[in-house]
């Protein structure tokens, strides 16, 4: 997907037209930013904004986020045990000391 941000108020405003006149080429709309499809045309689009805005439009290419594949086990076992703790007041890493999960540092540190 292409996801554009926009930093101006005219650039907005050329992206929330652009998204109405062809919805079928956004995936979703966030306000200030969209994801567009990967096609032609999306790339069409975004590159539209970028020569009308220049440096008011961002555009960057993403990916999906697959936690079953891109994140590890302990990560996604470490965030179901944490919404699932007895007292929803309680930091991670309170809730993290003495058990297997990983601190937040330590989680900071490392890329997926």
């Amino acid at each position: 997907m292409l996801l554009v941000v926009t930093y101006s108020r005219r650039a907005r405003e050329t992206l929330r037209n652009a998204c109405r006149a062809h919805e079928e080429t956004v995936v979703r709309r966030f306000g200030r930013a969209a994801l567009l499809r990967e096609t032609e045309y999306g790339a069409f689009l975004a590159c539209r904004l970028r020569e009308r805005h220049a440096a008011d439009v961002q555009v960057e290419r993403t990916e999906p986020f697959n936690e079953f594949a891109d994140a590890p086990d302990s990560v996604r076992e470490a965030a179901v045990a944490y919404e699932q703790r007895e007292s929803p007041n309680t930091p991670y890493d309170r809730f993290a000391a003495g058990t297997d999960h990983p601190r937040s540092a330590a989680m900071r540190e490392r890329d997926l």
